[in-house]
C-alpha cells in the first residue's frame, strides 16, 4: 500500500476499520511490527528530528491521529480517508485481542496505572489475556529489566503509554529485542482507561476538537500546540505555490 505524504511523513491511507484489519494481518505475520499514530505535532517534529523521521519511515503502519493531519492531506491534494485516534485504535485492538486470544502487555503510566488499566480491560473485554503490566517510570539503565519482563510474558500486543515521541523511540530502538508481533504507543490512554484523565466529550471528538479540549484542561500544552498554526502555514504555502505554478501565464 502506497503511503500518503504529508510534509515528509508517510501515512497509510486507512480509516479505523482498515487500520484494525492491517494490524490483524501484521499479528498473523509474526513480528516484530511497530504501529504509530501520528498527529500534527509529530509531523512537525519529524521535520527537524532525524531520529523521529526515521522511526516513522520504518514503522509497519502509520495512521493519522488528528484532524489536522487529515486536513493537511486534503489541502495538499492527497486526502486521507479519516483520522484514526490512537485511543480508539488501541481499544479496537484490545477487542481483537479478546476475540483472537492475543496476549497483551501494558507498559506506562505512574505506578499502579497499568495494572488498573488491565483490570478495566478485563471487565470491558471478557476473555482478554493481559499477561503483564509495568509502569513507565524507569531510567534508561533499567531497559534490560523491562525488556526481560516483556519477553518473558510473550505478548502478541504491546501497548506503551510513555508519551510521544519517547514511546515511539523506545519501541523502535528495542523492537527486534522485544520480538512482539505488534507494538504501539498509546500516549495517555492508560490514564483515560483508569479514569485518571478525561477524554473530550463526544461532540468535541466529532468536531475534531479534542486537541482544543485538552488545551483548555491542560494549559501547559500551549507551547506544544504552536505546532498547529506552523503546520497550517506551511501547508497553505505549498498550496499557494502549487496554484501559482498552475495559473495560466
Amino acid at each position: 500500500m502506497n503511503r500518503t505524504d504529508v510534509l515528509g511523513v508517510g501515512f497509510d491511507p486507512v480509516d479505523l476499520d482498515g487500520a484494525v484489519a492491517r494490524a490483524v494481518e501484521l499479528a498473523a505475520a509474526g513480528g516484530p511490527h511497530l504501529i504509530i499514530t501520528a498527529n500534527v505535532e509529530m509531523v512537525m517534529r519529524a521535520r527537524h528530528d532525524d531520529d523521529v523521521r526515521d522511526v516513522l519511515a520504518r514503522a509497519a503502519l502509520v495512521v493519522a491521529d488528528g484532524v489536522g493531519v487529515v486536513w493537511g492531506s486534503r489541502q495538499l491534494g492527497r486526502p486521507l480517508p479519516s483520522r484514526v485516534p490512537g485511543i480508539d485504535l488501541a481499544a479496537r485492538l484490545c477487542l481483537e485481542a479478546a476475540r483472537r486470544r492475543w496476549r497483551v502487555f501494558l507498559l506506562g503510566g505512574r505506578p499502579g496505572v497499568a495494572a488498573g488499566a488491565a483490570d478495566r480491560l478485563r471487565a470491558w473485554y471478557p476473555g482478554i489475556d493481559v499477561v503483564g503490566t509495568r509502569d513507565g517510570y524507569f531510567a534508561a539503565d533499567a531497559d534490560r529489566v523491562v525488556l526481560g519482563a516483556i519477553r518473558e510474558a510473550g505478548p502478541t500486543l504491546l501497548l506503551a503509554g510513555l508519551g510521544a515521541p519517547r514511546q515511539e523511540r523506545w519501541l523502535a530502538r528495542h523492537l527486534d529485542a522485544l520480538g512482539v508481533p505488534i507494538a504501539m504507543g498509546i500516549g495517555g490512554a492508560l490514564d483515560v482507561w483508569t479514569g485518571r484523565a478525561r477524554r473530550a466529550p463526544r461532540l468535541w471528538q466529532t468536531l475534531g476538537l479534542e486537541w482544543c479540549y485538552r488545551l483548555v484542561r491542560e494549559p501547559r500544552r500551549f507551547g506544544r500546540q504552536l505546532a498547529i498554526p506552523h503546520f497550517m502555514a506551511i501547508v497553505y504555502g505549498i498550496r499557494l505555490r502549487t496554484l501559482l505554478r498552475a495559473a495560466p501565464r
